[in-house]
């Protein structure tokens, strides 16, 4: 395998997965995101939505977007599942992840892209300037929620880690570094927060 790497939480997710799962991910090539190397016609070649991470597997085919390729990861690889071992676990940890990714994470990274992260992207994609502030304001709010309901609970979609887990914290990691810092009220958040960056698998 090939994993095509960058900067940015999303390759940091699947890094981090990895890790988490023991899996090698092959020979890492770093891709310059900064410098557009992305949208170039070798990365759109391999990936053509110009998007960061992209897996090479050793047919020569390419798995892009995080959740599939962490899944693939989880069911290639020895030990124990981090998307889950039932039906009935893998079927929660994927209603976490969807739910983070509509209601937090998207918002989180647009809130980004069209703020801070505008020079970057306004020539890459379809920016909305004016909706950053909301985006942000709705991430925090679901954060809000999701703080009431992890009360007493150590990982996201039940009593083991999971993909929903290592996807929250890196783009909380992520949105804490441009602007978007977790609200210290939410303290479930903020120990989730803290729990999950003291692990090894953190500075993959």
């Amino acid at each position: 395998m090939k994993f095509y790497d960058s900067v940015g939480p999303n390759p940091r997710v699947v890094r981090m997965f990895a890790a988490e799962r023991g899996a090698s991910l092959g020979e890492k090539i770093t891709v310059d995101l900064r410098g557009g190397e992305n949208r170039q016609p070798a990365h759109m070649a391999r990936n053509p939505f110009g998007q960061m991470p992209t897996l090479e597997l050793d047919d020569g085919s390419f798995l892009a977007e995080i959740t599939a390729i962490c899944e693939y990861l989880d069911e290639v690889t020895p030990g124990a599942s981090l998307i889950g071992a039932t039906p009935a676990e893998r079927a929660a940890t994927r209603m976490w992840v969807r739910r983070l990714d509509l209601n937090i994470i998207e918002n989180l990274a647009n809130g980004f892209r069209f703020s801070t992260g505008l020079k970057l992207f306004e020539k890459r994609i379809h920016c909305i300037p004016q909706a950053a502030d909301d985006l942000k304001a709705t991430a925090q709010e679901w954060l809000g929620r999701l703080d009431g309901m992890i009360a007493g609970r150590e990982f996201i979609a039940g009593p083991k880690l999971t993909l929903a887990d290592v996807l929250l914290f890196c783009f909380l990691d992520f949105a804490a570094g441009v602007g978007q810092p977790i609200n210290p009220a939410h303290a479930n958040i903020v120990a989730f927060h803290a729990r999950m960056k003291a692990r090894p698998s953190a500075a993959a």
